[in-house]
């Protein structure tokens, strides 16, 4: 997808491009190219997570009055997640134009899930500080009401966190606790290693190119124990 097509399908006129520039850059291009003034999308994709939630969250208010408040968490949870975030990514092509470091560049991070999800994220964040509110969710609800639909119709499918998280709570809810127990590599390359407890239990263990990879990592593996042990 040439850059012409990628701002036709974002359908969002930045004031300041330079937001989208840093909300497509990450960490690892700026790591093995440390020019002055570039910054990773990081900080506007800790932003972006914060505005994407609320938009969604009232959308489903708005929209689903007769919802208790625990089936909207249940469906704003099939939403909010980085399955959903990174589908969405693929179809507007962000992966084909994020500025990635050559070590991640030859690992596939294009594709990565926890990767293409984290600059979705950022996009969000960019589109919030350039518009304001009501630009951000024009943008989030063009782009995710279709996703919205299917998450209310139950047609869509859970990350591994969200499903273990609807098996946990199926009773009533449960805490649960990701815990990041090291991190190993430079920072270009870094492997991180999470678990996930559950009422002073340790359900699960995985690891990640990123915090997210190892916490749907960590999920998987729980899933699959639990099920196991319910055979």
């Amino acid at each position: 997808m040439n850059s012409s097509k990628f701002y036709e399908a974002l359908g969002y006129e930045f004031q300041d491009p330079s937001l989208l520039e840093q909300a497509l850059t990450h960490s690892s291009f700026v790591n093995e190219d440390r020019k002055k003034g570039i910054s990773d999308n990081e900080r506007l994709e800790f932003l972006g997570d914060a505005v994407f939630d609320a938009v969604i969250s009232e959308r489903l208010y708005k929209d689903s009055v007769r919802f208790s408040e625990g089936r909207l968490t249940r469906i704003r949870a099939r939403v909010v997640c980085e399955r959903s975030l990174a589908e969405c990514a693929l179809k507007l092509g962000v992966g084909e134009h994020l500025y990635l470091g050559r070590g991640e560049e030859r690992s596939g991070g294009r594709t990565r899930q926890s990767l293409i999800a984290d600059a979705m994220e950022a996009i969000i964040g960019a589109v919030y500080l350039d518009g304001g509110w009501e630009a951000a969710t024009e943008f989030v609800l063009r782009i995710f009401d279709p996703v919205i639909e299917e998450a209310r119709a139950g047609r869509l499918r859970m990350d591994y966190k969200t499903e273990l998280q609807e098996l946990l709570q199926i009773h009533g809810s449960v805490e649960i606790h990701y815990q990041m127990d090291r991190e190993e590599g430079p920072d270009h390359d870094k492997v991180f290693y999470m678990s996930i407890w559950s009422q002073g239990k340790r359900l699960g263990e995985g690891s990640g190119k990123s915090k997210k990879e190892a916490e749907q990592a960590a999920a998987k593996q729980a899933l699959e124990q639990l099920k196991a042990n319910h055979k």
